[in-house]
């Protein structure tokens, strides 16, 4: 019985063995052959290091885990596709120039580009001062953008102008309105052509010059603001250039209709001055003659005849003198004509009084005038003004030549 015994307890150790080796198998083919993959934390900008946001600057964005975001295998991530984004606008076209992953950091240059314009106009349109606030991150276009510390709440500066070239422009563009003020006010840079009356006095304003005057201010203020915005420097539109032309084309009009009467005037004045001193010459021959007639005693038939004569030649002359010195009294304008009235009856008034074709342009001017501005201060652009309206345009200024040839200056 002993072997026996034996036999069975070394049976018994030989099944525990097994099943500790079975244990031991099961267990480790339970357990993960490699330890599972943790995603990269999610990137976020949290500084501008570099530069301002701002229309053709650069800057320099802290991003913080940029480098475990593009180092993320499983979501294969492009750092040369990312884009600023303004207020949650993306800014097309607005790569990376340069990105330091390990240091977390990446550069931008923000340019307005024919992609991303609409969306400047957006930002930088209708300002209420140099600068304002907007949100600011980064991210792929068309995907979700970077957490950010620029949010609503604790915004970043946008720079709409900068303000030392704000001030410089300034400058330049008020000193331009004043001087061409002073000279509108004390010269005739926009008043009627011609002599300086006495007493110190200043001619009318012309209404064609003062429209020049207009537009050209006009231009010249909306192209220094609109580059000093954008840094666009071709923003001069063709429908511009053709509404300037009609205005410029009005004021060269006039000023021949002008020089034309002036001219036509002078003649008249010329040739009736001639005849009036010919007849102040032929008048006291005449009374002579008929005097000497007259002192006859007895006068022949010839000598009644003779007198007869005389006294029509010598009423003839009076009768035209006196026409003479009428006409010349008619061609001489009176010395108030040549003395301005004041700004807006010296723009809308001629001889006879205020006139409907001045209003028109005018008015029409002033309309344009405020579509124009409007367009500057929302959009940044000139205005492309439709052919229909630089039509009506061009018919009122037609309308003030064609009433100008009859016009009494």
């Amino acid at each position: 019985m002993k072997p026996l015994k034996v036999a069975s307890i070394a049976i018994l150790g030989l099944l525990g063995f097994l099943i500790a080796v079975a244990h031991s198998a099961a267990a480790q083919s339970a357990s993960p052959q490699a330890p599972a993959s943790v995603p990269a934390p999610p990137p976020k900008v949290t500084a501008i290091l570099e530069g301002h946001i701002e229309a053709d600057d650069l800057i320099k964005v802290k991003v913080e885990n940029l480098y475990e975001w593009i180092n993320d295998k499983s979501a294969k991530n492009d750092p040369t596709k990312l884009v600023p984004f303004l207020n949650g606008l993306a800014l097309s076209g607005n790569f990376p120039q340069e990105i330091h992953a390990k240091e977390n950091h990446v550069r931008f240059h923000l340019q307005i580009t024919p992609e991303n314009r609409e969306k400047w106009i957006d930002l930088l349109g209708a300002p209420e001062g140099i600068r304002h606030s907007v949100s600011f991150t980064v991210g792929l276009e068309g995907q979700s953008q970077f957490e950010t510390v620029f949010d609503q709440d604790h915004p970043a500066v946008l720079t709409v102008i900068s303000p030392w070239y704000g001030v410089i422009a300034a400058v330049i563009v008020l000193s331009t309105l004043i001087l061409l003020v002073w000279l509108a006010r004390n010269t005739h840079i926009i008043r009627e052509p011609g002599p300086r009356p006495a007493g110190g006095k200043l001619r009318p304003y012309n209404l064609g010059r003062t429209q020049m005057a207009f537009w050209f201010f006009l231009v010249y203020a909306s192209y220094v603001v609109i580059w000093l915005i954008t840094d666009a420097l071709d923003t001069i539109t063709p429908s511009l250039l053709g509404l300037m032309g009609i205005s410029a084309g009005t004021a060269l009009s006039e000023a021949m209709i002008d020089s034309g009467k002036d001219t036509a005037t002078a003649g008249q004045l010329q040739d009736l001055t001639a005849e009036k001193e010919s007849l102040a010459q032929t008048i006291p021959d005449l009374q002579t003659q008929l005097a000497g007639v007259q002192e006859k005693e007895a006068m022949t038939p010839d000598d009644i005849s003779n007198r007869d004569n005389l006294n029509k030649q010598l009423q003839d002359a009076r009768t035209r003198l006196a026409q003479i010195n009428q006409q010349i009294q008619a061609l001489i304008p009176p010395a108030s004509a040549g003395i301005s009235a004041g700004f807006l009856r010296d723009l809308l008034s001629d001889g006879n009084g205020y006139s409907f074709h001045r209003f028109q342009i005018f008015a029409w001017t002033i309309v344009l005038g405020v579509i124009f501005v409007s367009s500057v201060y929302n959009r940044l652009t000139m205005p492309e003004f439709s052919a229909t309206l630089l039509g009506l345009m061009g018919i009122s200024s037609g309308t003030y030549i064609g009433f100008k040839f009859p016009e009494q200056k």
